[in-house]
């Protein structure tokens, strides 16, 4: 295999990482078989072995490292989501318990997804329900004053409740992506050093 058939097949394994991480990784890559030259670009093939280890190893190295610090907003947990996703698939294990391990862990993160949206769905109702009851309870100041501002007070509790229970739903949602983030990579973590006592 000759450096553009070798660097083609790593661009494609690595495709869906971070433009940042990708760009890194084929430039070094890229760099080792400039300094190699290109009489010896055979050698340096069978030194960086294939092209799919070489990807799926970068791949399990920027899931450890993208888990250690927490997603900065939602599209950098999702996006730190799918590169531990890719990290586990690239798990040198038993294809069947990789798919194994792969379908239960989608299967989590599923329940989890579903669990986390309904959290929000439910105090979003709460919020937007307060908002008839603090417009009934103005109108109620007119005819029945004390009616009015019980009525008035509990649509503000239940809009200040829907409000802070909303907030609390999408942290949960950031430290529930990074907490399957870290598992991910925890698990590509463990493969990589049994392949290197192996």
């Amino acid at each position: 295999m000759n450096k553009d058939e070798y660097i083609k097949r790593l661009e494609y394994r690595l495709r869906r990482l971070p433009k940042e991480e990708y760009d890194k990784a084929i430039s070094y890559f890229t760099e080792y078989f400039e300094e190699a030259g290109p009489e010896n670009e055979i050698q340096a093939t069978q030194d960086l072995g294939t092209p799919e280890m070489a990807a799926d190893q970068i791949i399990r190295e920027f899931a450890v490292e993208n888990a250690k610090e927490p997603a900065k907003d939602v599209r950098h947990g999702i996006s730190a989501l799918w590169i531990g996703i890719l990290a586990l698939f690239a798990a040198p294990i038993a294809l069947p318990a990789a798919l194994m391990l792969g379908v239960l862990g989608l299967m989590f993160i599923l329940i989890i997804f579903i669990l986390v949206l309904f959290a929000f769905v439910l105090t979003i109702s709460v919020a937007v329900t307060a908002i008839p009851c603090i417009a009934v309870g103005v109108c109620m100041l007119f005819t029945s004053f004390a009616n009015g501002v019980s009525t008035l007070g509990l649509g503000l509790i239940g809009l200040g409740l829907g409000i802070l229970l909303v907030t609390g739903c999408i942290s949960l949602g950031k430290c529930v992506m990074h907490l399957i983030t870290r598992l991910f990579a925890g698990i590509a973590g463990k493969n990589r050093h049994q392949n290197k006592k192996l």
